[in-house]
């Protein structure tokens, strides 16, 4: 008997520090997350699992589990994003949601929309053609858009989903990012509430650097969800294997 339960403490043991040592790498090395929406297409689809690099802007509370932990303005080993990085984080207005969207202004950037371009410090961000994409949407309907490739001042490329140049999305007045915040634009220009609504419109606003979570490095898998609405035997034709582990920029 002695015997049985030395066992079983080793075993139970070993278990506590196995889901100790995973959940320490949730906090502090990398955390998955589900893509649900078609805001940054087409870099990232409806159904990517992404991988996020929890240590590359430093920790905050958001970086803990759940949330928790005290709040402030600066983070534990604090480093400010890159222009174009594609940053999961806490919504201002509602800290229990994650958003994902990519990095457009840093502290004290000047940006506005104008007739559908991006201006950032005065500065017109060049954009080229780059054919026609096929925008997803949750239901599994899909419609061709233009693909273009949008250049930020750091050299950085990536691609954009853009449909017109009107509206009040595509033409807005100068935003002034704040210290200690982020301006946040998503790659579907024209179906993402990002930075450039005001949260009690429904947007983003400007993000603190505490809410980020982590960088989004690569897709570690994707599966296309409204083929669950198929016969179970044709599941598998819904998974995207030319997405798995694709790198994210």
């Amino acid at each position: 008997m002695k015997f049985q339960t030395g066992k079983a403490l080793t075993e139970l043991r070993q278990f506590v520090l196995i889901v100790v040592a995973v959940l320490a790498a949730r906090v502090v090395i990398a955390e998955p997350y589900y893509v649900p929406s078609g805001s940054m297409e087409p870099t990232l689809a409806i159904g990517d699992d992404l991988i996020t690099s929890k240590f590359a802007y430093g920790y905050s509370r958001y970086s803990m589990l759940f949330g928790w932990g005290p709040a402030s303005e600066t983070r534990l080993f604090q480093k400010l994003p890159e222009r174009g990085d594609v940053i999961v984080f806490r919504l201002p207005r509602d800290p229990e949601q994650n958003y994902v969207k990519r990095v457009i202004g840093l502290p004290g950037d000047r940006l506005q929309v104008i007739g559908g371009r991006l201006w950032i410090n005065d500065q017109q961000l060049p954009v080229r053609e780059d054919g026609v994409g096929q925008m997803e949407y949750s239901d599994g309907n899909s419609m061709p858009l233009p693909r273009f490739i949008e250049t930020l001042p750091n050299g950085k490329e990536h691609p954009i989903f853009k449909m017109r140049n009107d509206g009040p999305m595509n033409d807005t007045d100068v935003y002034v990012v704040p210290p200690g915040h982020l301006f946040m634009m998503g790659d579907n220009r024209d179906n993402s509430l990002d930075s450039r609504v005001a949260p009690e419109m429904g947007g983003v606003g400007y993000v603190p650097v505490e809410n980020l979570v982590g960088r989004a490095e690569f897709i570690l898998g994707s599966w296309d969800f409204p083929v669950t609405k198929q016969p179970i035997w044709t599941w598998l034709s819904g998974v995207r294997f030319n997405r798995f582990l694709s790198r994210i920029s």
